[in-house]
């Protein structure tokens, strides 16, 4: 019978009978004991959904290490873009569990899910997984075994960092040092993940046989907002004055429902309310792979010892979860214990929150110092101008006007770069403008047109006897996107041909032809393959620095050969990526105190038939965090550090919010959740009468 259906059953009573008149119980069968790991209270089980939860997550964090640059310099999508796409993509990710938690609990239950939907599709898997996966390794314990489920909570967590830390060193590398077509390789950085969900899903089917598989409890989800809305619309029909009122607002529901479900659907709205503040700190937390990872493209990544790639560095998290949660568990909250404080759940979850404030306000100290190493960008009605000075002589440049004085003071000399980019201020938002030219004994006047907010390079040259010039647009994105980018002026009469890689190859027009900006790995290249029509050789263009933009002039020189005379641009990036170490150290520790407590702290009060719905509603402020960022992202306005700052105030209030919420919350125990099914009916011996529970009518 549908325990949910409305019958005339309406609560249970003890009535007194004869010991004589109550026939003999069968003997329940034994419950075969689950193996254990070599002897512990840990159940065998749990090793393959640790190990599954592993491969998972080296998938999933793999694929999302190198999703943001994908999107920057694959698909060309700006920063912003870029950003709100990402967090909807995890935000779509943490909303599906909805689905998977009612399938779960109603339909096929925790196992099937987890095999079937989860690892069979990726995409809508992720919602079959995600509240599943840890509520299904708490099922694999006995009550008597709480502690070690408590701790299986950290074993958890610590697999899933093992495979994002592994992930997200590897899958750039993928991505970076193998070449696909020409550029990075994104096939192969999401082709492993892709193998590792196989491997996930193999792994996890050789455990079948020895889990503990809780049967589904019906559609738990859809009588839970039934429940709620009977007891809502109840309560609205009998608002009279004169019907009493009852104790909780929920206890309207009791005319439809049984005592048992609106019990757990109590529990479950003390913590569902709990849950209001927390998307705030998830939308903090996961900017690493987005706002920081764009941060990081604008820094240095030589440690010396090693070349951290931008997106690499997103495996600090993983790698300090590692370190912190025995830390944790083991010395500093045993250490805070000592000293009697009592460190409950919700207290650690509020720590962890101002910890994320305080890495946010790094954050955007270090932003506002990248800032100031950064060149400025051209305004409205604004220009910048270098002058390239490819002739044999010196030569004056002067910009005929009267707003715009003479680029130079002095002279500009052969194959001497200008020491910086000159602002011109345009009248209009396009302009042409009118240069005079002094060389040896000739001069001259050139005319060309620039546009508002662009950089420019005049290239003065030979012509015969006498000098031209050409005026070309610089890339606007190169000081943005953090790349190292390059570009050749060939000076021959004839086309050169250069291989920058194995892959990578490009051609430069003949007498003073100039190339498109070409994007390349940081690096030393000492021998860079040329050739022309009948002619191989070699070019040595020296390091490659992050984020610098380099122009590279091919000449032949009478005493020296075909050379490549060097320029910058855009200098490197100077500030070392080392200073994101703070600002990870502390997200991490917070995350460390606010997820995996809020992992135990959501199953530790979830009633039993309700342990995956809560977890999906766990996930589900994940969610919501993301969509934070996607409207921050897109509507804010503000530069990257004002935007820092604005997260981390925010944090900050919601922190008081949520501590004020738990100071008044009082957590749930084991015993008073367990239904009257799941307490014994003591027996007395004798000639004392014994209890039978008899169902009585309305």
């Amino acid at each position: 019978m549908n325990p949910f259906q409305k019958n005339e059953s309406k609560e249970t009573l003890f009535s007194p009978v004869s010991i004589e008149d109550v026939p003999p119980r069968p003997p329940s069968p034994p419950k075969k004991p689950s193996p254990k790991i070599c002897g512990s209270n840990y159940p065998l089980s749990i090793a393959f959904i640790v190990v599954n939860e592993f491969c998972e997550r080296f998938s999933y964090y793999g694929m999302k290490a190198v999703l943001i640059l994908y999107f920057l310099y694959f698909l060309h999508w700006n920063e912003d873009t870029s950003t709100s796409i990402y967090h909807a993509f995890s935000s779509l990710c943490y909303f599906t569990p909805i689905l998977g938690a009612a399938i779960a609990d109603s339909w096929l239950g925790k196992f099937k899910v987890l095999s079937l939907v989860g690892l069979s599709l990726i995409a809508l898997g992720t919602g079959g997984i995600k509240p599943c996966v840890a509520a299904f390794g708490g099922d694999q314990f006995e009550e008597k075994h709480a502690e070690e489920r408590t701790r299986y909570f950290s074993v958890f967590y610590l697999s899933i960092n093992a495979g994002s830390l592994i992930s997200t060193f590897i899958t750039p590398m993928l991505r970076g040092d193998v070449q696909c077509f020409g550029e990075d390789c994104y096939a192969l950085a999401f082709g492993v993940p892709g193998l590792l969900m196989v491997i996930a899903l193999a792994v996890f089917a050789m455990g079948s046989k020895i889990y503990n598989k809780p049967p589904p409890e019906g559609n738990i989800v859809a009588q839970v907002f039934k429940c709620i809305w009977f007891a809502i619309s109840n309560r609205f029909k009998n608002r009279s004055g004169d019907i009493p009122k009852r104790q909780h607002w929920l206890d309207w529901a009791a005319e439809k429902y049984p005592k048992q479900l609106i019990m757990d659907v109590k529990a479950l709205t003390r913590v569902l309310f709990l849950y209001i503040p927390l998307p705030m700190f998830w939308a903090l937390l996961d900017q690493q792979g987005s706002r920081w990872t764009l941060q990081a493209i604008r820094m240095n990544g030589n440690l010396g010892f090693f070349v951290l790639q931008p997106d690499q560095m997103q495996v600090l998290n993983p790698l300090l979860v590692l370190i912190f949660i025995p830390l944790f568990d083991f010395v500093i909250y045993r250490l805070v214990s000592k000293c009697g404080i009592n460190f409950s759940s919700l207290r650690k979850m509020a720590v962890g929150m101002i910890l994320a404030c305080l890495a946010f306000a790094v954050a955007a100290a270090v932003e506002i110092k990248i800032n100031e190493m950064t060149p400025a960008q051209p305004g409205p009605q604004e220009v910048f101008l270098q002058v390239l000075n490819l002739a044999d002589d010196d030569v004056k440049v002067t910009v005929v006007g009267n707003e715009n004085n003479s680029l130079l003071i002095e002279s500009i000399k052969s194959f001497q770069k200008t020491p910086r980019y000159s602002k011109l201020h345009l009248k209009t938002k396009s302009q042409n403008f009118h240069f005079h030219l002094k060389y040896h004994n000739l001069s001259l006047y050139t005319e060309h047109s620039v546009q508002e907010k662009n950089w420019y390079s005049l290239v003065i040259r030979e012509d015969g006897n006498s000098i031209s010039s050409m005026m070309v647009k610089d890339t606007e994105s190169k000081t943005i996107n953090g790349m190292t980018t390059v570009r050749f002026v060939n000076t021959l009469h004839k086309d050169v041909n250069i291989s920058l890689s194995k892959d990578t190859s490009l051609n430069v027009g003949e007498d003073y032809g100039v190339s498109a900006y070409r994007t390349v790995q940081r690096g030393e290249y000492p021998a860079v393959h040329c050739r022309t029509e009948d002619k191989n050789f070699s070019l040595n263009l020296g390091l490659l620095d992050f984020g610098a933009a380099y122009l590279f002039v091919i000449t032949n020189n009478t005493n020296e050969g075909l050379q490549a005379w060097k320029t910058e641009d855009i200098p490197a990036n100077k500030m070392s990526i080392a200073w994101q170490l703070p600002q990870y150290a502390l997200v991490t520790a917070g995350e460390v105190m606010f997820s995996v407590t809020g992992l135990e702290f959501s199953y530790s009060q979830a009633p039993s038939s309700m342990k995956s719905v809560l977890q999906a509603a766990w996930l589900l402020t994940i969610a919501v965090g993301n969509i934070i960022v996607l409207v921050v992202a897109q509507f804010s306005g503000l530069v990257q550090w004002a935007e820092f700052i604005l997260f981390s105030c925010l944090l900050l209030v919601i922190c008081l919010i949520f501590s004020i919420m738990g100071y008044y919350y009082v957590p749930v125990k084991t015993e008073d959740m367990q239904g009257p099914g799941d307490k014994q009916i003591p027996h007395i011996q004798g000639n004392m009468i014994n209890l039978e529970t008899k169902k009585t009518k309305l």
